[in-house]
């Protein structure tokens, strides 16, 4: 039996919660056409999305990606055979926006090209963003802090942290969606809807002999 077996263990558990700004705002862009030429609906649909690239374009700086999440091109086939009622073309992009401060402006542009539809911004945090990491400190400080407290109430002290380990909740907390506002002016006020981290950790620790009361 090693000599960390033989010590007493207390084992805590500690939790940190905060509501920290987005780090990154995604906005979807679908573009369509339709009709029931082939050859013209194809050119209608790569006009429009070449229209749609080039509003991206202009706001480059705030944009960190941009990618085309998918191309269809299907026909609509009558009720009755096998003939060809119209042609459907569609192109959506994923936009990866990070100056929120013409993040309004965009989504009017975008909206106001021809026969194409905006969805979002739907906030986030960056993977692996610094607000998890000070959370998770936080949560080992509170876990380390209880199991002192448990130490002392049987008269002892902490001596040695054997394990750090994460607890994950039972329910998660939903990444958050924000809102948006149009103002008097016609322009889009957003407000960046705040995210929630959450950590919670559980620290095993051994302590000095307690000095139980008789």
């Amino acid at each position: 039996m090693s000599s960390v077996e033989r010590l007493p263990i207390v084992v805590a558990t500690g939790e940190a919660v905060r509501e920290v700004p987005p780090e990154l705002a995604t906005v979807h862009v679908h573009t369509v056409a339709k009709g029931r030429d082939r050859e013209a609906v194809l050119r209608r649909l790569a006009e429009r999305s070449a229209a749609a690239g080039a509003v991206l374009d202009e706001f480059a700086a705030a944009i960190e990606r941009r990618e085309t999440t998918g191309v269809q091109v299907h026909p609509q086939t009558k009720r009755r055979g096998e003939g060809v009622a119209e042609y459907h073309g569609s192109v959506g992009t994923r936009v990866l926006v990070t100056d929120f401060t013409v993040l309004g402006d965009l989504l009017l542009r975008l909206a106001g090209e021809e026969l194409t539809s905006v969805s979002g911004p739907y906030w986030q945090l960056r993977p692996g963003s610094r607000a998890g990491a000070e959370a998770r400190r936080a949560a080992v400080t509170e876990a380390l802090v209880q199991a002192a407290e448990y130490a002392a109430a049987v008269g002892a002290r902490v001596d040695r942290l054997i394990e750090i380990s994460d607890v994950f909740p039972a329910e998660g907390f939903p990444m958050a969606v924000g809102g948006r506002a149009m103002s008097d002016s016609g322009t889009l006020e957003l407000e960046p809807e705040p995210q929630t981290v959450h950590a919670r950790v559980r620290v095993t620790v051994t302590t000095s002999e307690p000095t139980l009361p008789i």
